[in-house]
């Protein structure tokens, strides 16, 4: 795991955090986003936990940069901004968490261990923000865009994709549709490539998307 903040004390009070979980461990920690690429590439970890206010490249842009790699990390956001486009801007550069930095330390422990595996984790006060927006939000180009893209799929994954958007673990999808948890991840492999998406929460993000204020998803 790679910690990246400005603050040295928060890599410091993490990395003393992290230690005593026998399943992580954290390989280097940076000051900067303009310094991740490099650490990424020096030492591989498979998460990275991530701030976004920094003095020369800001968390955000250097999540866009590391998930637009062939082979990117997982990417949590760990912060004390929650504001409706620091959420957004995340999950649709491909970051599979976000957390506030008062989120408690198992639970962040549990976020990794989760993110790691390939499924999302937000806080919930997180959550409940980004879908307030998704309920507020009016029928737009987006809106237009992601449904369009959602009538390109085939019954099966537009299924599964519609319960990934409810945030249905693949066990649940799987009791959900009589299929088997590797059938449920062969699906969801399939959607992230036939949409040209890298994980889980950007699948979620347009399901929410083509919904928009229309109920005759639900």
């Amino acid at each position: 795991m790679l910690i990246v903040d400005d603050d040295a004390l928060v890599r410091r009070g993490l990395s003393m955090m992290l230690a005593g979980a026998d399943d992580l461990e954290v390989v280097a920690d940076v000051g900067d986003g303009s310094e991740v690429v490099a650490a990424v590439n020096q030492h591989r970890p498979d998460v990275v936990l991530m701030d976004i206010r920094m003095p020369r490249m800001d968390g955000l842009a250097a999540t866009e940069l590391l998930r637009s790699r062939r082979e990117p990390p997982e990417i949590i956001i760990l912060t004390t901004f929650d504001t409706d486009d620091h959420i957004l801007r995340a999950m649709r550069a491909g970051a599979g968490g976000f957390l506030l930095k008062h989120t408690p330390p198992p639970e962040i422990m549990r976020a990794i261990r989760q993110v790691a595996a390939g499924e999302p984790m937000m806080s919930p006060a997180v959550l409940r923000r980004m879908m307030s927006y998704v309920a507020g939000a009016g029928v737009d180009p987006r809106q237009a865009r992601a449904r369009e893209r959602l009538d390109g799929l085939s019954e099966g994954e537009r299924a599964v994709a519609l319960l990934v958007g409810q945030g249905k673990t693949n066990s649940d999808i799987g009791k959900e549709l009589s299929l088997s948890v590797a059938t449920v991840k062969a699906y969801v492999s399939r959607l992230l490539t036939k949409l040209e998406l890298n994980n889980r929460v950007q699948i979620a993000l347009l399901v929410h998307d083509a919904r928009g204020d229309d109920p005759s998803d639900d």
